[in-house]
């Protein structure tokens, strides 16, 4: 009788230890709180596969994320990621009606296919509360990203992106279900060409997730995405007629700015709304998640592509994720 309590407790443990583990990953976009045990390494690889511009042929666009965690401590996990492009579109001209800044790919045939090394990213998570032993969870993360390839339409950029993270979480049923919320916030500077773009981007990622068998998860998530910016450019300074200001910026909209002394947010450009259901399979050491989010909503400034409520510049009609960790 006491082996089989002693053999209760350990499998209890092992359960828990599980759980704070694969957590992080139960689906495309949100996160949990959970950081890596302390000395510990974690492979991971994502492909964010973004499907179909409302334009065109077709547009496919894979974005592969192949990263290594590290456990600095119990609480504190950075990583390495690279980041790598998959284009595949054709989505017609500008004067077919097609979305830019893809209608300008292929000497504006709005066709453009090729596999790119894109940039990298390095980033921390901090552990504040356990959803496992406090009211809930919480942790702060931060990154740096670099970036060479633009993600819309693959072209050569100059880009760098800061980005602060709020990581909630909230556990019921001993576990069973999982409810998460993310807040991120991303200061941009990208450069292309004559034009250079302050941007203040907000990333809203919450899900909700139910362990229906053992190492089964199911779940739901939601995402939303915007932009706040006014593109400046510098080819265009003083063409009032075209729409442009003395300094190359677009007229009737308000710009970002990160300097210290001059600080602020600009106009929303675009935003989209996406939803759709995760699953989530997990061994001991490895883990595996999918998911299928639809845009439901979209809009934007004057100058945004948004066609029957959706904004189809920036956005897509939908995202599939796939996803996969190994810990060592």
């Amino acid at each position: 009788m006491k082996l089989n309590f002693n053999t209760l407790i350990a499998a209890a443990i092992s359960t828990t230890t599980f759980i704070a583990s694969a957590g992080e990953n139960l689906w495309v976009y949100a996160k949990g709180t959970d950081t890596r045990p302390a000395n510990s390494y974690e492979f991971k690889i994502a492909d964010t596969i973004r499907l179909d511009k409302n334009a065109g042929d077709h547009y496919t666009f894979h974005d592969i994320r192949p990263e290594i965690e590290y456990g600095v401590t119990d609480k504190l996990t950075i990583a390495a990621e690279a980041i790598i492009f998959i284009h595949d579109y054709d989505v017609g001209s500008e004067a077919d009606g097609a979305p830019c800044p893809m209608c300008e790919a292929g000497d504006g045939t709005g066709k453009f296919s090729d596999t790119q090394f894109a940039g990298y990213e390095l980033a921390m998570k901090y552990n504040v509360l356990s959803p496992y032993k406090d009211a809930f969870g919480f942790s702060y993360g931060l990154s740096y990203e670099r970036r060479d390839k633009y993600r819309l339409d693959g072209a050569d950029i100059d880009q760098n992106s800061f980005v602060g993270t709020l990581f909630f979480q909230k556990d019921f049923l001993d576990d069973t279900v999982i409810t998460v919320l993310n807040i991120k916030t991303e200061f941009e500077r990208r450069k292309s060409g004559s034009v250079v773009e302050d941007e203040f981007a907000v990333d809203i990622s919450a899900g909700i997730s139910y362990r229906f068998a053992p190492q089964w998860f199911i779940g739901l998530e939601f995402r939303h995405q915007s932009d706040y910016l006014n593109p400046q450019d510098k080819a265009e300074q003083g063409n009032t007629e075209g729409g442009f200001d003395e300094e190359g910026y677009t007229l009737g909209l308000d710009k970002t700015n990160f300097d210290l002394t001059d600080f602020r947010i600009g106009s929303q450009h675009q935003n989209g709304n996406y939803f759709g259901p995760t699953l989530h399979f997990a061994e001991k050491k490895w883990w595996a998640t999918a998911g299928v989010l639809w845009q439901i909503s979209g809009g934007g400034s004057e100058y945004a592509d948004v066609r029957n409520g959706r904004n189809w510049d920036e956005h897509e009609k939908m995202h599939i994720g796939l996803s996969y960790g190994y810990e060592f």
